[in-house]
């Protein structure tokens, strides 16, 4: 079984190779938005991001998604009321994200 230590490892190095992908910067600006803003819908995301990048719908889902699942920095909220989806940065992370977008 993993130690939490050993997860973080695992997570970072994830996180790092994610990142090392990012020919336009638009995986850091993601990120980034994560750590300033609390939570997000997609559409939040979408909306930001599509005024510095050319960015569809369905690519920005894609890599919030794999961010979440993937990567497993995301929290995922979802709500009863009307569906919609709502993601957060968990805290835990917040410190690792921050040093990575920042050295990438």
């Amino acid at each position: 079984m993993r130690t939490p230590a050993d997860l973080k490892k695992e997570i970072e190095s994830r996180l790092r190779s994610y990142l090392s992908r990012d020919k336009t910067g638009i995986r850091h600006e993601i990120l980034n938005l994560f750590v300033k803003i609390k939570s997000l819908t997609i559409h939040d995301v979408h909306e930001k991001i599509r005024r510095q990048y050319e960015a569809t719908y369905q690519s920005v889902a894609s890599m919030v998604g794999i961010i979440a699942s993937k990567i497993g920095i995301l929290r995922v909220i979802r709500t009863k009321d009307n569906g919609s989806t709502t993601y957060e940065l968990k805290e835990q992370y917040k410190e690792m994200v921050v040093r990575l977008i920042g050295s990438c």
